[in-house]
């Protein structure tokens, strides 16, 4: 896997690259020849969402390559050797591509022949940006007859150097007559392929506001998807916030977008499976992160593997099943209903009223958080306490996702908003955790117990575990008080409805 800093530029048949002395220097120009065989669903699902599936001859990376959609700028790049086969791609990338092709037959759609000239600019022995001037070839396979494109373009890529100079190469580049591409490949350029569905709002109503954040959402988990099956870091968390964020808005939001219940019910599923991956690869690494905290000689018995090994054999586990769940047809219609949420949401006749009258929307949450509290402090057996506090950290996060997701529109006091519920959650889930670590602690030295290990260093970790708890605990009354007095000037009403 690699990540990918380019800028492309479109050029005129006469273009000359430009002298790059004095940025680093410069070895080549270097020609050889590329043939690239496109892959795609013959309503090209792939490119629709800016994925590229590619079989490549020449140069230096021959083999496949399954470029990603961009995120913060770069874009994510997977590689496979080169198969003999022209007409099966590798199973590998045929998985990571299921969230697009849904069950359609992947095929060849399109070839690139391309001339290609390098530069390099070193330092030393370290190769710094890459310059490539390409005269491409391409042609589009129909059932109607191919169709034969041809054009010039350059691309400069950053390898080991830095953003600066990348900038200054494209600066010489713009200066000589190249101009910033707007397309985001070379298939872009040779293909057509259908835009996303969205929903066409007036802008500055409720309606275009939320359907404008859900849209956002579903892309991101989208996104999320091929990540998740090669378990990268943090894409389980990111694509389960994002199920949770698409719930949570659809809830919220119900007096703009009607009929979610059932779509709510298969987010929430969604997240349950993430969810038992994720929660235990926190934990794995919560318990990694304390016994490096304590003395060698306060580490006794076997612990490292029960607490590591053992629970990274179990999320190995979980992830089979993320997997499965994944290349499942009850996931394919989860993908399908947020499509079609994002092309045409059933809206309700409050989508026409101006987006500020969503800020009620955002104090009832509000409502509901203060609501949770009074009740759970009514209660006086602690466990039955203990629960409803849980509940509280719910209606905290769901109102935190409501007025993330007005900031757009409603501006700094929903920013404000948001932070608020933030620290309501973040000290009550500070407490649940060390709540949830001392039972598992508890678990697992029960285990290592029965096995005739030493548990000392078990009750260690649960004593640490029980005192930031506590602490949690006895801190809350200071951060409720601060957070409601600054809720209160925020919203003109705090009683749930």
């Amino acid at each position: 896997m690699s990540i990918e800093i380019e800028d492309k530029f479109d050029v005129p048949p006469g273009f000359e690259v430009p002298d790059l002395t004095g940025l680093a220097e410069v070895v080549g120009p270097k020609s050889f020849q590329l043939v690239a065989l496109y892959y795609d669903t013959s309503d090209l699902r792939l490119a629709s969402r800016g994925v590229t599936l590619r079989r490549r001859r020449g140069g230096a990376d021959p083999g496949w390559h399954l470029k990603l959609p961009k995120a913060k700028g770069v874009r994510q790049e997977i590689t496979h050797p080169l198969t003999r086969s022209t007409k099966t791609v590798p199973q590998e990338l045929a998985e990571l591509v299921r969230a697009y092709t849904r069950g359609a037959e992947l095929r060849i759609v399109a070839e690139l022949d391309t001339r290609r000239s390098i530069t390099v600019l070193h330092d030393g022995g370290t190769k710094l940006v890459e310059i490539a001037d390409d005269r491409v070839k391409g042609t589009v396979f129909g059932g109607d007859g191919d169709t034969v494109t041809r054009w010039r373009e350059v691309e400069a890529e950053l390898l080991e150097g830095d953003a600066k100079l990348l900038a200054k190469v494209g600066k010489r580049l713009t200066k000589a007559g190249a101009t910033p591409s707007a397309a985001s490949s070379k298939l872009a350029k040779l293909l057509s392929p259908p835009p996303v569905p969205r929903a066409n709002l007036e802008p500055g109503t409720a309606g275009h506001a939320v359907a404008g954040y859900l849209a956002g959402h579903v892309a991101a988990l989208l996104s999320q998807d091929p990540r998740v099956r090669r378990a990268e870091d943090d894409a389980v968390h990111r694509m389960r916030v994002a199920a949770r964020r698409l719930r949570s808005a659809l809830k919220a939001f119900k007096p703009v977008v009607r009929g979610t219940a059932e779509l709510r019910e298969e987010l929430r599923r969604l997240g349950e499976v993430l969810g038992e991956a994720r929660d235990l690869e926190v934990t794995r690494a919560r318990f990694a992160a304390a016994l490096d905290r304590l003395p060698p000689e306060l580490v006794t018995g076997p612990i490292r593997v029960r607490l590591g090994d053992d629970l990274l054999e179990r999320e190995a586990e979980a992830y089979g099943r993320i997997r499965e769940e994944l290349s499942g047809e009850r996931y394919y219609l989860l993908l399908n209903a947020l499509d079609e949420l994002v092309a045409a949401p059933r809206l309700t006749k409050a989508a026409a009223e101006p987006a500020d009258r969503l800020r009620d929307v955002a104090e009832t949450g509000w409502g509901r958080v203060t609501g949770a509290y009074e009740t759970a402090r009514a209660i006086a057996d602690p466990q039955a306490r203990e629960l409803a506090m849980h509940d509280v950290r719910k209606a905290a996060k769901r109102a935190r996702y409501t007025a993330e997701a007005l900031r757009g529109p409603l501006g700094k006091s929903m920013a404000k908003l948001a932070k608020l519920a933030e620290a309501v959650q973040e000290v009550l889930g500070t407490h649940q955790d060390g709540v949830v670590a001392q039972e598992t602690l508890a678990r697992e030295a029960r285990a290592a117990r029965e096995a005739g290990e030493d548990t000392f260093t078990y009750g260690l970790l649960a004593g640490l575990e029980r005192a930031a708890a506590e602490r949690a605990h006895a801190e809350f009354p200071r951060v409720w008080a601060e957070t409601t007095e600054a809720a209160g000037k925020l919203t003109s009403r705090s009683a749930p409805s």
